[in-house]
Order: C-alpha cells, then structure tokens, then sequence
C-alpha cells in the first residue's frame, strides 16, 4: 500500500511527514499535486493520503472509494478547523511530534478501507449480476420479436441473423406479408448499441405491426413513403436516437423489389447467375429531420434471385484494411455463400463486440 503525503510546495511539514513514516517503517510518497495524489490512490487497493495543506483538501474529493485521508498539522487544530476537515472527507488528524500509537491509528484506516473496498467490490458485483440478469431477460424478450427464421412468404424465403454486440441488440430485423400481393422487409441499425438504442427496437415492432394495419396502398409500390412515416413517428416519440433503415417491398405478382434507403450502409445486394448488383441509394437517417421525402426505387427479383443486406457492423468481422478492400471481400462472401450460414462462415466473428452484427437473406426459390 501507498502512503501518499500531499502538501503544498511552500510548506515543509510534507517532508517531516515522510522522514517520520520513514522512520515508523513505511514507504511514503510526496507530491504537491493533488491530481497525483488522487491518480496514485487509483492504483493501490486502498490508499492513505496525508494532506499537510487543509486548502487542499477539496481537491480530494475525486479519490476512489475506500481511500482514508489524514489530515497532517505541527498543532492540535481547533474544533471549528476539525469539523470543517471532516466535512471535506478527513477520518483522522495527526499532531506531528505526537506519534503515539500513529501506527495503530494507520493499522486500524488500512483494515477499514480494505474492508470498504471489499464491501463495494461485493456490492457491485452483486448490482452487475442483476443488471446482466434483467439484460437477460430483455434479450429473450427482443430475441422474441424476430420474424420467424426462416420464413417461406409465396416462393420467397426469408432467414436472419443478428448478433448484439453486447446483450441487448440496437440492431433489429423483420419481415410480414401486408397483402395477398405484397410483403416487407427491413434491417434497421439504431445509433448506438445495447439497452437504449434496443429500447427503440420495440418502437420499430409497433410500426411493423401498425404498418399491416395502417398502410396506404400507394406505401405498397413506394416503400420512401414507409419511410417518410417511421421518421415522423421517431420525431414524435421525441427518442432522441436515429435509425439507419433498408426497406423493401415485394410484390409477389409481378416479381419486383421496391425499396428504399434511410442512410444504411453498407448497400443492400440484389445476385443472380454469380453477378452481383449494389442497390446503392443516398437518403437521411430516420428520427433527426422532419419532413423528410425518400427516394423509391425498384428492381426485378427474378426466380433464382437473392438479395442480401447487412448492417454496418459487418464491416468489423472482414479482416482486410481498407474500405474498398472490405467491400471486395463482402461481395466475394455474398457471391460464393449459399444461405445464411454458409455466408456467416466466411466472417471472422471472433471480432464481434464492437458493434451489433445483423443480416437478411431474401431467395426467390425457383
């Protein structure tokens, strides 16, 4: 354990505090900045801190739990200096030339913070272990509201895959057939990653559910305008969190995509006969902007056909350096891979934890 003696570069009662500790046996530092004291103190499992300059004292309201201070004078202070030293954090006052049981007192303020060192220790474990117990409860609960996976809608199937990068996920996925002619899907990426930006993950189940109920027909070929909406509901909840979001439709007669993009990177991939095609499409994060308009593109979904989408975090499991490079390699994965977890083998996921991980794999069956 560190002795720490703190005391104004003026004053020499720090170097008489040093020589006695010296003396009584113990290994003693001193130091005129009260930032090193309180950095040293960090470091050791409980440290004392011997402060010869009371002005100083309320520098040292930063130490770490389980830190004792002493306060160091050459004369007994009066009651009015001691009371207020006490309630600047002070357990215990040290009259130098009066070392009468000093090192009992010293004993005694180690034992108690190693004792309340102990004691927090104990309590935040016990405070983690019912966090991750509730987080563990709100991932069966998000995991809950996945889509089934897979998912056979007409010829089409669907299948999913996210990874939090914690326990909770602000990544979320989901897909439902809204008419006999047309169903949706979507991967959406919240800013941010475990239980506030999951939080909105639910918000995003309402508006799948709403959206079965509340769409208008033009919303069915103009997936922009599905967007248009979640963004004012976003602003209207007032989350204070965007959303990145592709989402499609699907019409099932005419076999045709429509979708539309809501700042989500990387481009979702539309393949077929090992060619690949980027929907690349520039649009603004959901939740930040009112009034926002998205563009509606669309593209045929042949038989055979299968698009692809990620969420950014994917970027993370691909070991090479650069961007391009990166992209190179999802597009090589996403050519050569047949299904979801054959695509997933080709990624380091050893590497996740920086960022939630999600994908969506939409075949049109033959």
């Amino acid at each position: 354990m560190n002795l720490l003696v703190l005391d104004s570069a003026s004053d020499a009662l720090g170097k008489r505090a040093v020589e006695i500790l010296s003396e009584l046996g113990y290994s003693s530092h001193l130091t005129t900045e009260p930032r090193v004291a309180v950095d040293m103190a960090a470091q050791s499992t409980a440290a004392l801190v011997f402060c010869c300059s009371p002005p100083m004292l309320h520098h040292l309201g930063a130490l770490k739990p389980g830190s004792s201070i002493f306060l160091v004078a050459d004369t007994a202070p009066d009651e009015k200096s001691l009371l207020s030293a006490m309630r600047e954090g002070v357990q215990d006052c040290w009259v130098l030339g009066n070392e009468d049981g000093l090192v009992e007192r010293i004993t005694k303020a180690e034992a108690r913070a190693t004792r309340l060192v102990r004691e927090l220790n104990a309590e935040v474990t016990q405070m983690r272990s019912e966090l991750e117990r509730d987080q563990r409860a709100g991932q069966y609960i998000q995991m809950g509201m996945l889509p089934p996976n897979p998912m056979a809608i007409g010829r089409f199937r669907l299948e999913h895959r996210v990874e939090p990068s914690l326990i909770l996920s602000g990544d979320f996925i989901d897909y439902f057939q809204i008419t006999d002619r047309y169903f949706a899907c979507y991967v959406a990426d919240v800013a941010g990653h475990g239980a506030s930006s999951a939080f909105v993950t639910v918000l995003l189940k309402n508006f799948s559910r709403r959206l079965r109920r509340e769409y208008r027909v033009s919303m069915l070929s103009k997936p922009g305008q599905i967007l248009a909406w979640i963004n004012t509901e976003l602003l209207d909840q007032g989350i204070d969190k965007h959303v990145a979001m592709f989402l499609a439709t699907v019409d099932l007669k005419e076999n045709i995509l429509h979708f539309s993009n809501a700042a989500h990177f990387p481009p979702a991939a539309m393949i077929k006969d090992d060619e690949i095609q980027f929907l690349e499409q520039k649009g603004k994060p959901l939740g930040i902007f009112p009034n926002l308009e998205f563009e509606s593109l669309k593209i045929d979904f042949p038989q055979g056909a299968r698009l692809v989408v990620f969420s950014d975090g994917i970027l993370d499991l691909v070991p090479q350096e650069s961007l391009q490079e990166k992209e190179d390699y999802l597009a090589t994965a996403m050519i050569e891979s047949r299904g979801m977890n054959e695509l997933w083998d080709s990624m380091d996921t050893t590497r996740i934890g920086a960022d939630d991980v999600s994908s969506l794999i939409v075949e049109h069956g033959n």
